[in-house]
């Protein structure tokens, strides 16, 4: 086998049909939602890369300091020789585990974007010339069959907190989901932020320089460009509020005034009313028990919980049952 291969199981045309559903459903219902997914076109990654070196945002820093601090930990508790990375984008925080698994074979990560994963990949290999890697351009959300060949014990990673952007239904759904991809002693490795004070959270999600700002309403640019659309991003004030019943975190974007939005691709007219709202992103914050139980209903069972200095974000190993 080829050092590096990736494998497309995605239809060509699948990115903009996904864009045209989620945008009819969700301007169309009340109250209005668009997926975070669709921040991220090259302008959005961009700005995502900034927001994480913001002094506000400090998830990506916390992460990186459990990883450094716990990557020979992992490895000895899992012993992978197959790692699988979902969402992988730049494979830059990954690159502490690759080089803390001693028995690593194949490295498997998985992205919507054949361009990050080229990218990443061809990185990767300069620098650990023995690995194999087998990208997948997939959507990890919609189902995800990986390749027969891949040895174990495998160890799953999906970092970043990006598994609080799914409501609680979805959560199940997709934890439930990655449990059936892995054999029994195979291990899922689990990044989530932690629930603190209110003035924290809200920060890092409304920072002083409004990089976040320019990020939420990034969606907006997409839409126009994808969809013929004719949103104004300054006809939209940027939100972020703290749940605390639920225990997440809400962005939204906030109608300045009455306006009718046109998308044309859609054959569709948007009205908004001054002051209402469309939700673009939730992110849930946890508590360890919360990820136990949630884990342990999808047949993965919690071994290691580790946190960063502070307490603000954990990495937990669990191991399918």
């Amino acid at each position: 086998m080829s050092p590096f291969t990736v494998t497309r199981t995605l239809p060509a045309d699948a990115t903009a049909a996904a864009l045209r559903a989620d945008v009819a459903e969700g301007l169309t219902r009340t109250p209005k939602q668009l997926p975070p997914k669709w921040f991220y076109d090259a302008r959005g990654s961009e700005l995502f890369e900034e927001i994480t070196r913001l002094p506000e945002y400090y998830p990506t820093r916390a992460e990186r300091e459990i990883l450094i601090a716990r990557a020979a930990e992992i490895a000895d508790a899992t012993g992978a020789r197959t790692l699988i990375e979902l969402g992988s984008g730049s494979s830059e925080k990954t690159r502490h585990l690759i080089e803390a698994l001693p028995d690593l074979h194949a490295y498997v990560p998985v992205d919507v974007s054949e361009s990050a994963l080229e990218l990443a990949g061809h990185a990767l290999l300069a620098d650990q010339p023995g690995l194999t890697v087998h990208a997948l351009v997939a959507d990890f959300l919609g189902g995800l069959t990986l390749p027969d060949d891949l040895p174990g014990p495998r160890l799953l990673a999906f970092l970043g907190g990006t598994v609080g952007n799914l409501l609680p239904p979805e959560r199940a759904e997709f934890l439930a989901s990655v449990s059936a991809l892995l054999a029994p002693g195979d291990a899922l490795l689990l990044g989530t932020d932690l629930v603190k004070d209110e003035a924290t959270l809200v920060a890092a999600y409304d920072d002083a320089q409004g990089v976040t700002a320019e990020f939420n309403k990034n969606v907006l640019r997409v839409l126009d460009r994808e969809l013929g659309a004719d949103l104004d991003p300054a006809d939209f004030d940027h939100v972020a509020v703290w749940d605390a019943e639920r225990e997440w975190i809400e962005m939204r974007l906030r109608a300045r005034k009455d306006l009718t939005v046109k998308i044309p691709a859609l054959d569709l007219a948007v009205s908004f009313a001054a002051g209402e709202e469309v939700r673009t992103e939730v992110s849930a914050k946890f508590r360890e028990e919360k990820v136990r139980t949630e884990l342990a209903a999808a047949g993965l069972e919690s071994r290691r919980w580790w946190t960063d200095a502070a307490g603000r974000f954990a990495l937990s190993l669990a191991v399918r049952m």
